[in-house]
C-alpha cells in the first residue's frame, strides 16, 4: 500500500510539474569532475532512482525539515535536542537506524498534525534553501545529470515526506520522487501515513509499481543509495550503484561487483562511517547556540 500511494503521488506530482513549472525554476547543477560509465542515450525505457539521505544529501531530510519547523516555532526546544541527537547519531553512526528514524518520523506527524499541506510545502522550499542545498553532493548529482542529459527519468526515492522530496527533487531539477505519503482529509494533516513509512522493502515495492506504471524495464535502470536497507531497491535493477556506502553494503556491494561512489570528503573511502570531526562539531555546536538563544529569549 506504501509504495502503490507514493507512486501515485510521484507520478501525479511530476506531471503536474511538467505542465506548469517555468525552464528557470530548475537549478542548473554545479560543474563536477564525475562522469558516469552510464547510462545509455535513448533508452526511454530505463530510469534512475535514487535515495536521498547521505546519497544525494548530506544528512537526513527529515532532520534538516525538523530545524526549519523549529525556527518556525512549530515545536519547543527540547524537541530540537532530540532533532540534533538523531542527526549526530545518523553522521556518527553512518547508517539508519530503525529506532531513531522511526521516532523522528513520529515526531513530525505530530508536529504536522492539523496544517494544511500547501503551508507545509512552501516552508519545505525555505527550508531547501536554508539547510539542505548546500548538502548536496556534487559527485552523486552528476550522476543524476548523466540520467537526464541522457534523455532519461530521474526519481528520488526516501522514507522522507514525499511533499519535501518532491520540493528537493524540483529544486534540482529530476523527474519526481518517491516518498513516504502523510495522510491529508481537505488538505490537512491528520497525523497518520497511508500505509508504511517508504523504507526497505517498501522502496523496492514503490519502484516497482512506478516502473511498471512507466512501463520501465528494471534490467536496464539504475539505483544509486548509499545504505544495506535499500538492498531490496539495489537489487532490482540491472545497474545498482553504493554511493558513500556503509560497511554492510560495501561488503554486499563488493561481493556483487557493484560499482561503488564514495564522494565524502577527509577521509579515505574505506573509513566508512566516521564523519569529519568539524561536521559534527557543525551540528554540535549550532544545536547548543539555539537553545542558549531561545532560553535567554524566555
Amino acid at each position: 500500500m506504501a509504495g502503490e500511494a507514493s507512486a501515485e503521488a510521484a507520478r501525479k506530482s511530476a506531471q503536474t510539474a511538467e505542465e506548469t513549472a517555468p525552464d528557470s525554476a530548475l537549478e542548473s547543477a554545479p560543474e563536477s569532475g564525475a562522469e558516469a560509465e552510464f547510462p545509455v542515450h535513448g533508452d526511454d525505457r530505463a530510469a534512475a532512482f535514487f535515495d536521498l539521505d547521505n546519497t544525494v544529501m548530506q544528512g537526513a531530510a527529515i532532520f534538516h525539515f525538523g530545524r526549519g519547523l523549529y525556527k518556525r516555532k512549530f515545536f519547543e526546544t527540547r524537541d530540537l535536542a532530540r532533532f540534533a541527537w538523531q542527526q549526530a547519531y545518523f553522521r556518527l553512526a553512518g547508517l539508519e537506524d530503525p529506532e531513531h528514524m522511526q521516532d523522528a518520523r513520529d515526531s513530525a506527524l505530530s508536529i504536522v498534525k492539523g496544517h494544511r499541506v500547501s503551508e507545509l510545502k512552501s516552508i519545505g522550499e525555505e527550508i531547501y534553501d536554508e539547510y539542505m542545498a548546500e548538502r548536496i553532493w556534487p559527485g552523486t548529482r552528476a550522476l543524476a545529470e548523466a540520467h537526464l542529459d541522457a534523455g532519461q527519468k530521474v526519481w528520488l526515492v526516501t522514507a522522507a515526506p514525499v511533499e519535501i522530496a518532491q520540493v528537493i527533487a524540483r529544486r534540482l531539477g529530476l523527474t519526481g520522487a518517491l516518498g513516504t505519503v502523510a495522510e491529508s482529509i481537505g488538505g490537512v494533516y491528520t497525523g497518520k501515513l497511508v500505509g508504511e513509512p517508504l523504507h526497505g522493502p517498501a522502496k523496492a515495492e514503490a519502484v516497482r509499481a512506478l516502473a511498471a506504471a512507466e512501463a520501465l524495464d528494471l534490467s536496464r535502470c539504475a539505483a544509486y543509495s548509499d545504505s544495506h536497507n535499500d538492498i531490496p531497491m539495489l537489487s532490482l535493477v540491472g545497474h545498482p550503484y553504493a554511493i558513500n556506502p556503509d560497511s554492510k553494503l560495501r561488503k554486499h556491494a563488493r561481493e556483487l561487483e557493484w560499482r561503488l561512489r564514495d564522494y565524502r570528503t577527509g577521509r579515505k573511502a574505506a573509513k566508512v562511517g566516521i564523519p569529519a570531526a568539524a561536521g559534527v562539531g557543525a551540528v554540535a555546536g549550532g544545536t547548543a547556540a539555539a537553545i542558549a538563544l531561545h532560553r535567554r529569549r524566555r
